[in-house]
């Protein structure tokens, strides 16, 4: 067996810390808990607070402000790096991705571009997932946020603008699935080894799933948001995922209104989001299994996390229809994503911890005894170096005659081979709009920002003031301590303003 393992890294949208069973929920997940019963569960493993800049981050081992156009965490621009897929192609990979790319939709900006041989899904943001593009007699499917809102899709370099697809069973969870397998029998059969890049829509709205699906929790939530996060806080306890110092946080504000929004549909709007999430268990089960007939298994590395926590957005543009079918579109609301992200504060579009904090599943038979909870503190832009080292290949200095940054990141292969490894003092940067974080050690300052309101929430005096929080003690982000360490604060600052300043020297900005 080759030292070189396969390597697939699956990624959700917008998933929040506790959605999946192995992390406390009771969303039925069995083709993820098993993988976690064999490998690594992470507690302290971080990601952006938004899709683009999550998947930027990903692929490159960069912050995004480093790598995005107008350094505005946006569009991935390939001026100072190299993506993991066209690294891991210099190593002799096979390199494959299947779903949501959302990293710029231009011909030098699609996947096959920067270095994925077989690509195929969605180009931009989120969509219909019953019909992405027009309904039979050529109209806009009902439901979407607006009639010119039709996403491209794109299968290798042919971009599809409508993408309509002539399978009337067609499920975007599914069909990114599909394709994956197809690609690994055309690719992962050989002896070289492989990449798969699986960046899935589900959970992101609009809520839609299969009747069967939703059927399975139909009734499961009728006991209301707030009794089912404190079930899923009682399990994450158990499970030794959470630390009984940092409490449960209240509710936050915008969670009655928003489950008032839901109306007649509030306990259905969960169903149908766990509908969703049991669906990308499913697919994903079904990827390993093509990963098992190939023999490749034992020697494949297996990386699940989600691109940022759960999302709060009211969007309801069908109050009048129950979510699911393909004729709706609502948002599970502030409410259910305040569970989704269970225990902590706030969601997507934020960098506390709701908003940065993510699951992340790691797995590989062949080097990993199983069963193992990891406290070290990790972010996905370790990914980039974590895959050189084990495809034993250096990051180039320089890529098809442009410079390369080095990765802002830290290999994680130590921590996978069960090697010696050390966060400790690990210093790691955010921001998002008008809300800004850095972790230093066991410190943690973060501002929430006047950008980030969401629900209606009046605009609070204060918001883009910088907040401390001892991460160890306190990593629900209920004690402020920064009227206690002002040194600690305007130290951690600067350091924050030093690095934002370098990355808009580094992708161009001034």
């Amino acid at each position: 067996m080759s030292d070189r393992p396969n390597i697939v890294i699956i990624l959700a949208d917008d998933l929040g810390f506790s959605d999946l069973g192995c992390y406390g929920g009771e969303i039925e997940t069995p083709n993820l808990d098993s993988l976690a019963e064999q490998g690594q569960q992470f507690t302290h493993f971080y990601t952006n607070a938004k899709c683009s800049p999550a998947r930027a981050s990903l692929l490159t081992g960069l912050y995004p402000y480093q790598v995005t156009e107008k350094g505005d965490g946006g569009t991935l621009h390939d001026r100072n790096n190299i993506t993991i897929a066209e690294l891991l192609k210099l190593a002799g990979y096979r390199t494959l991705a299947s779903g949501k790319w959302h990293n710029g939709e231009s011909k030098e900006r699609r996947p096959v571009a920067r270095g994925f041989e077989r690509y195929w899904g969605l180009l931009s943001g989120c969509s219909n997932y019953f019909n992405p593009g027009h309904r039979r007699d050529g109209e806009p499917e009902p439901g979407g946020k607006s009639d010119e809102d039709i996403r491209p899709w794109c299968d290798q370099d042919m971009v599809m603008h409508p993408f309509t697809p002539e399978d009337p069973d067609f499920y975007t969870t599914d069909a990114i699935a599909d394709y994956a397998i197809q690609f690994l029998d055309e690719c992962g059969g050989d002896d070289d080894p492989f990449f798969l890049y699986l960046p899935h829509c589900a959970p992101h709205f609009p809520l839609q799933a299969w009747p069967e699906d939703i059927k399975k929790y139909r009734d499961r939530y009728a006991a209301g948001w707030s009794e089912i996060r404190q079930q899923r806080y009682q399990r994450l306890l158990e499970l030794g995922l959470v630390d009984a110092r940092w409490g449960l946080p209240a509710a936050d504000e915008r969670s009655e209104p928003s489950y008032a929004n839901l109306g007649d549909h509030a306990v259905e709007a969960m169903a149908v989001y766990a509908a969703m999430v049991d669906r990308l268990d499913q697919s994903i089960g079904r990827v390993m299994a093509k990963i098992r007939d190939l023999g490749k298994e034992e020697n494949t590395l297996v990386l699940f996390l989600s691109d940022n926590g759960g999302c709060a957005e009211e969007i309801h543009n069908t109050p009048h229809l129950p979510p699911g079918a393909v004729d709706s579109y609502q948002t599970v609301g502030a409410a259910w994503a305040n569970v989704s992200n269970t225990p902590f504060r706030l969601f997507k579009d934020f960098d506390h911890e709701g908003g940065v904090a993510t699951p992340l599943i790691a797995s590989w038979p062949a080097k990993m005894k199983g069963g193992q909870v990891i406290h070290d503190i990790g972010h996905m832009i370790d990914f980039l170096p974590t895959c050189a080292e084990l495809a034993g290949i250096e990051v180039p200095s320089s890529y098809k005659e442009r410079d390369v940054l080095p990765p802002e990141g830290q290999s994680l292969a130590p921590l996978f081979r069960e090697e010696d490894f050390t966060s400790e003092n690990r210093e790691i940067f955010w921001k998002i709009g008008g809300a800004r974080a850095m972790r230093e050690g066991k410190w943690k300052i973060v501002t929430e920002g006047p950008e980030r309101v969401q629900a209606d929430i009046p605009i609070q005096p204060g918001k883009d003031a910088w907040e401390l929080y001892d991460m160890e003690a306190d990593r629900c982000e209920l004690y402020n301590l920064a009227d206690r360490y002002p040194e600690r604060v305007e130290s951690m600052s600067k350091k924050w303003d030093i690095w934002y300043a370098r990355c808009l020297a580094d992708t161009g900005v001034t």
